[in-house]
Order: structure tokens, then C-alpha cells, then sequence
């Protein structure tokens, strides 16, 4: 084994930048951006940047606590009626606790293999559109999905660059092969577009 080989695996999770976005005339929401960026094999990107909300992290904890039963997952931060969208200390304090969430839920292999995690990670597709993708009724494959969202967002020539060069390598030594998940993004830094507003806070 070569010592590429012998690296040990990472994720690092890092939900930021709190959004108000603007729902209707009435209704405003906040979004957080997570970042990801890691070597592991269980990731079709190496790094992705998507924008969530707190009712789509409900609706996460939910479809991974339905499809792993007898592991008891991290809870969420409370959602108290007294939350201030205003109060910069609200706002971070729920931003800790969505963090440690997802942090928690990395660690463990079992909630890492349901692609609802790695489409809500790595896509911007709304929670009726994963468990559409996930269930077969979409054209697309999760894979996909994931390749789509990151091609559509890619705001940095330097991936491109690397792309090909990666490419390039790849034609002239076949054996030079990476993990078959698709290419992967090595910029750490991103951009990311507000989500639609078509969900609840």
C-alpha cells in the first residue's frame, strides 16, 4: 500500500453564514450554509457547499431516524417559540447546535450509507424531490443529482483545471484510477445561492 492509500479518512462539516431570506410579504425564514469538504470513499463530491434550513434539518433527522431504528440519533436544536430571527445569540446558538448535529451524525457508518443524508448534503433539492430521487421515481440517480448541483454551482476555474488535468492523467494511465464516485472538488472555499423559498422555518 502505497501512504496515499495508508490517510486516514475525514469529514469536516461546517454549518455558516446565517441568511434571512424572504418567504412572502409576511413570512421571512433564516438559512445556514454547510460546507463540506473530506476524502472519504462514502462521498460522491470531496467538497460541496449547499444552504438549509432549520425545518429541513427536522425533516433529515426524521427520515434517518425512520430507516435506522435502533440507533438513537443526536437531537436537534430546540425550536422555542421564543426564537428571535433578529437576536444575533438566537441565531448563532442554533447554528452550535445544528453543527454538532450534523457533526455527530458523520461519525457514524450506518446514517452515512442513506443517501437522503448525502442529497441533503450535497444538493439543493427540496426534501419532496430526495425521497423521490431516492425512491426511483426520478430520472435521475442520487449520483446524479449530486454531479448536477455541483456543476451548476461551480463558481471557481480552478476546478475545471483540475478536472481536466485529472482527465489527462487518467487517459494516459489507467491504473492511476480514483474511486469511481466521480471527480471531486478540492477548493475549499465556495459560494453558495440561497435555497428556493418553498419550505416552512
Amino acid at each position: 500500500m502505497t501512504p496515499k492509500h495508508e490517510k486516514q479518512e475525514f469529514v469536516t462539516v461546517l454549518v455558516r453564514d446565517p441568511r434571512t431570506q424572504k418567504e412572502d410579504s409576511w413570512h421571512s425564514y433564516i438559512d445556514y450554509e454547510i460546507f463540506i469538504h473530506t476524502n472519504s470513499m462514502c462521498f460522491t463530491r470531496k467538497t460541496s457547499c449547499v444552504r438549509r434550513r432549520f425545518r429541513e434539518f427536522v425533516w433529515l433527522r426524521q427520515r434517518l431516524q425512520s430507516n435506522a431504528v435502533l440507533i438513537q440519533l443526536p437531537e436537534l436544536p430546540s425550536k422555542t417559540p421564543f426564537f428571535n430571527m433578529n437576536n444575533p445569540h438566537h441565531v448563532d446558538h442554533r447554528r452550535q447546535g445544528l453543527q454538532e448535529f450534523l457533526e455527530k451524525i458523520l461519525q457514524d457508518a450506518l446514517l452515512l450509507s442513506d443517501s437522503r443524508l448525502h442529497l441533503f448534503l450535497q444538493t439543493q433539492l427540496s426534501p419532496e424531490d430526495m425521497e423521490a430521487c431516492v425512491s426511483g421515481q426520478t430520472k435521475y440517480s442520487v449520483a446524479d443529482a449530486i454531479h448536477k448541483f455541483a456543476s451548476l454551482n461551480r463558481r471557481f476555474p480552478i476546478e475545471d483545471e483540475e478536472r481536466k488535468k485529472d482527465k489527462n492523467d487518467a487517459d494516459s494511465d489507467s491504473e492511476s484510477s480514483s474511486s469511481g464516485l466521480g471527480p471531486s472538488d478540492d477548493s475549499i472555499s465556495c459560494g453558495c445561492k440561497a435555497s428556493p423559498a418553498s419550505e416552512e422555518s
